[in-house]
């Protein structure tokens, strides 16, 4: 038989005993070099139905059979748990897809559905204030004015948490940080009530405390997305986490009137406190600061990601990171900007929304106060299913072939286009149906942005996305000081909410623009001269 009717004769009734046949694969001439089809066990769907032991057996009669096992088998089995995958053929990459079935069902899901659990509980932690501060402003006799100070010693210590917050999650992890920020934030809401029978001050210093607590949560939530996620999942993982972060806000809203009228003032701060506790406790039992510290994990999960990372880049440094970060370099670089530009903006419109929408309804539609807050949280609801179908989105994009630079200025087109055209509509409303519709679509485009600047911070610089998180929000905290005070100098002098509104689209618009033109999805030097990484995804 010659070489060519050795290679094109069909093969039928194909056996695993027929492997032992070394004319199939020697003929007297040639030395067959097999297709990647049957050097791989991984590639069998040519047998049909291939489990794990049987793909071994075929590997272990090619070794034997073949006198150049090396070139024919360039890569070995991996036996798991998850042997339904040598079932599935590889993307286009060489790398293997990961299932949906395997992704709800990993470690790096159940770490992403704690942090969402951690921010759910930051957000409502953070708002019941401004449930609570109706009956202690009548309980204690405190002017509109005065109420807002009391609401606003909150920022005072968010302010100036995120840098010192950031540089500490770069250098000990995401785990141990989220732990004591979480522990610090339920003791300061625990004690509220307290606070507020002790003194004034005693209460303002409690409410600045849990904002240094808070200030955080979200560098230690990208950190952590950053270690145990590759880059084609972060967007999804990122949007998993901030939906949390927006439900936050609506179960402060929904949940904080009915507490209090079953266990007084005081009882959702006692509640929530207690539940942050809780949490901190299976926090540190229950997941790991990496893949490959966690007991939990499958070896599956842990090769797929070690592999991903290896293909792209990994987050670690070779050495510790710096406990002084290189402020000067951040600041030198116009993607940095871009970063605090579009947190900035984001900040901006989020409290703004957050403080005035049920004033807004209120006074411009003459909605009933307790149905104006029922109101302002249908759109946070909004905000955490968009915020998963743009994590999806984005990430399909780059597995797709999108470069990530592109993807990302396109989430964060639509995350501040999308909601300063939705401001204008909300203008324009003359129902207050329409105008949660409009403020619904506003708030649920916004999520778009958490796939644009927020996983941005991860890819520009890995080892410096908790400082520079930490400075970005900072100059957010910033803009939101300014754009809740400044919307009620605003009202006074201009007289309605309308025009408020439409500045903030305004600033929307030029936000967007900003970012599109400075920023980048490749690694930005920040140690050593040159610019930028060459782009590895």
């Amino acid at each position: 038989m010659n070489s060519t009717l050795c290679l094109n004769r069909p093969i039928r009734n194909f056996s695993l005993s027929s492997l032992k046949n070394p004319k199939i694969f020697e003929c007297k001439q040639y030395k067959l070099q097999l297709p990647s089809h049957l050097s791989e066990p991984s590639k069998l769907k040519f047998f049909g139905n291939v489990n794990s032991k049987t793909a071994f057996r075929v590997q272990q009669q090619l070794q034997d059979d073949s006198s150049e096992p090396r070139r024919i088998l360039p890569r070995r089995v991996r036996v798991s748990s998850n042997d339904a995958h040598f079932g599935s053929l590889p993307n286009k990459g060489g790398a293997e897809s990961s299932s949906f079935a395997e992704f709800i069902t990993s470690e790096r899901v159940k770490v992403v559905a704690m942090l969402a659990l951690a921010l759910a509980l930051c957000n409502a932690d953070r708002v019941v204030m401004s449930v609570a501060i109706v009956p202690l402003s009548l309980a204690h006799g405190w002017s509109r004015s005065f109420s807002g100070i009391v609401q606003s010693s909150f920022l005072w210590g968010y302010l100036i948490s995120p840098i010192a917050g950031g540089t500490l999650v770069d250098y000990y992890g995401g785990k141990v940080v989220m732990a004591w920020g979480v522990a610090l934030w339920s003791l300061a809401t625990f004690l509220t009530p307290w606070a507020a029978e002790t003194s004034l001050w005693a209460l303002l210093f409690i409410r600045a405390m849990l904002g240094v607590a808070e200030g955080v949560a979200l560098p230690c939530m990208n950190n952590m997305v950053a270690r145990w996620f590759p880059s084609t999942e972060r967007a999804r993982a990122v949007a998993m986490a901030m939906a949390g972060f927006q439900l936050g806000n609506a179960i402060g809203l929904t949940l904080s009137p009915i507490l209090m009228s079953q266990a007084g003032i005081f009882g959702p701060f006692v509640i929530f406190g207690l539940g942050g506790f809780l949490w901190v406790l299976v926090w540190l039992s229950a997941t790991s600061s990496t893949p490959d510290r966690s007991p939990q994990i499958s070896k599956y999960e842990l090769d797929y990601i070690t592999k991903k990372r290896q293909n792209s880049r990994t987050v670690e440094n070779k050495t510790k990171t710096k406990i002084i970060p290189p402020f000067r370099r951040l600041l030198s670089k116009m993607p940095t900007w871009s970063l605090i530009v579009a947190n900035s903006m984001h900040s901006w419109g989020f409290f703004v929304i957050l403080s005035w929408m049920p004033i807004y309804f209120n006074s411009v539609h003459h909605v009933d106060l307790r149905q104006a807050a029922w109101f302002s949280a249908v759109p946070w609801g909004m905000m955490a299913l968009t915020g998963y179908f743009a994590g999806l989105w984005s990430d399909t994009m780059i597995r797709n072939g999108t470069s990530i630079t592109l993807t990302r200025k396109i989430m964060q087109s639509i995350g501040f286009i999308g909601p300063a055209i939705a401001l204008i509509g909300l203008t324009a409303a003359k129902s207050p149906s329409t105008a949660s519709a409009w403020l619904s679509l506003a708030v649920g485009l916004k999520a778009f942005s958490h796939c644009g600047f927020l996983v941005n911070l991860q890819e520009i610089a890995p080892h410096y996305s908790g400082v520079l998180h930490g400075l970005s929000n900072t100059a957010g905290t910033f803009a939101a000081i300014i754009g809740t005070v400044g919307a009620g100098f605003f009202v006074e002098l201009v007289g309605s909410f309308q025009g408020f509104l439409l500045l903030t689209a305004l600033l929307y618009f030029l936000a967007a623009l900003f970012y599109n033109v400075f920023s980048t999805g490749e690694r930005v030097d920040f140690d050593e001269t040159g610019q930028y990484y060459r782009q590895l995804f």
